[in-house]
């Protein structure tokens, strides 16, 4: 069974139609990356399977969970931990208050404190900075680790790289590469390539807000990536 399945959603911005038919599936374990031009659907799809932006049609579910029309919060207590665009950490409090501020930890939990500043180890040297004196890098990785301390069963990543300078994204690829390596499901939006394929294990593209394309990231060709990405 799929960890998350997405079938032919329908996403409205008022009288809009923003996505059409979108469908997508992540796999206990699988790193899925979601694909396509700015301007796409691809935030869209993000909000809509936490419902932030709900859908109209279609179906969500998480495991065996119907998901579409549950409350943002009860799924993200049912082990989605969203990354959102812009990091929105808690500009007044400490990297360790933000770190615990909605932290989910027992004695089952993968994640704990010390877990997130071993893979991020300059939040451990910041463990007492204010996080809005934070380079844009550094509350990318206050972000990410705090969602992996909900311990979220799915965490999804929208452009966790963007904008940062070439050596802290190559942190965060390397970050990415060790969630791989813990069995840690993610659905992960970016643009660049490079880094992207070797990590993932599915690709799904969007253009102009539907599903046009999925694969392995092999199967990925040049004709595909220049219709539908522009590269």
């Amino acid at each position: 069974m799929p960890l998350l399945c997405v079938k032919n959603i329908a996403t409205f911005y008022g009288k809009s139609q923003a996505l059409f038919d979108v469908s997508l599936e992540v796999n206990p374990g699988e790193i899925v990356a979601l694909m396509g031009r700015n301007g796409v659907g691809k935030s869209t799809t993000i909000r809509s399977i936490c419902n932030l932006t709900p859908a109209t049609s279609g179906e969500i579910s998480l495991a065996d969970t119907n998901i579409i029309k549950l409350a943002s919060h009860k799924i993200a207590q049912l082990g989605i931990g969203l990354v959102p665009e812009g990091r929105r950490c808690f500009p007044n409090l400490s990297v360790y208050e933000n770190l615990i501020a909605t932290a989910r930890i027992d004695k089952s939990s993968h994640w704990s404190l010390e877990k997130v500043y071993s893979l991020f180890p300059r939040l451990a040297e910041r463990n007492t900075q204010i996080a809005s004196t934070l380079s844009g890098g550094e509350q990318q990785m206050l972000a990410i680790g705090r969602a992996l301390l909900t311990n979220p069963r799915l965490l999804i990543l929208d452009e966790a790289t963007e904008g940062l300078a070439p050596v802290i994204r190559q942190e965060i690829w390397a970050a990415i590469h060790k969630l791989r390596e813990t069995g840690q499901s993610i659905l992960l939006v970016d643009k660049t390539l490079k880094e992207l394929l070797p990590v993932c294990d599915q690709c799904f593209i969007l253009e102009k807000g539907a599903s046009v394309w999925n694969g392995k990231p092999h199967e990925l060709t040049e004709d595909v990536s220049k219709r539908f990405l522009g590269i």
